[in-house]
């Protein structure tokens, strides 16, 4: 039974899914935007690793619009900030060796966390 107000029951369940979407597309976006920097075109014909997160990016359903955004926005090179992919190496307990991939655009903080 939802209760009174059936429709509270649907906004909640529509806004986590919402936003776990939103998760997902801004991971994807700035993969985009990484692939397009160092591989140096925003042609996916040119460009594998950019192909390789389209099709990465048109499996979690985002939409072709946003991702056409995104080149642009990279191609254009208007956005200031700058992403960086980096691999961090540790051993956590018993000798559990962990390798960590990250995409962060302020190396000091992404350590932090990873430590954390």
């Amino acid at each position: 039974m939802s209760g009174h107000n059936k429709w509270s029951t649907i906004k909640q369940k529509k806004g986590k899914n919402d936003a776990a979407r939103a998760k997902v597309f801004t991971k994807i976006g700035r993969e985009l935007i990484v692939a397009i920097k160092t591989g140096g075109s925003a042609d996916p014909n040119v460009n594998s690793k950019l192909k390789d997160t389209i099709a990465k990016a048109k499996a979690a359903n985002v939409p072709n619009d946003n991702i056409e955004r995104i080149i642009k926005k990279a191609a254009n090179d208007s956005d200031s900030t700058n992403y960086e992919a980096v691999t961090y190496e540790g051993y956590g307990p018993s000798g559990v060796a962990v390798i960590v991939e990250a995409l962060t655009d302020n190396r000091n903080r992404t350590a932090g966390e990873v430590r954390h």
